[in-house]
């Protein structure tokens, strides 16, 4: 048991339309600024440990990156830490774009 959900971008859609989701962007600082997911938090993995009590427990939080690896350990170690609802966006970001998500930059 991973303690988080793997998520397709169309589930990703899907959840955006109907919940509160908190995303959250675990590149690094240069990646993002290639363009990032419309609201999402940006929080680079390395800080992660430091910043997680920023996220909000109550809401169910996806994580991604550049194509799902770094925002599956993200989502793995929140998952440990207590969050309880969490998921990891695979295909990440070029997942997203390919299937004609919008980024902002």
């Amino acid at each position: 048991m991973t303690g988080f959900a793997n998520i397709t971008v169309a589930e990703l859609h899907e959840m955006l339309e109907k919940q509160d989701v908190q995303l959250v962007d675990v590149r690094t600082d240069a990646e993002i600024a290639r363009g990032y997911i419309i609201g999402a938090i940006c929080m680079p993995l390395h800080l992660l440990p430091l910043r997680l009590s920023e996220l909000a427990a109550d809401k169910t939080t996806v994580f991604y990156c550049q194509m799902g690896g770094r925002s599956a350990q993200a989502a793995a170690f929140a998952s440990a830490q207590g969050l309880s609802s969490v998921a990891n966006l695979q295909g990440g970001i070029l997942a997203w774009a390919q299937s004609g998500g919008e980024l902002v930059a």
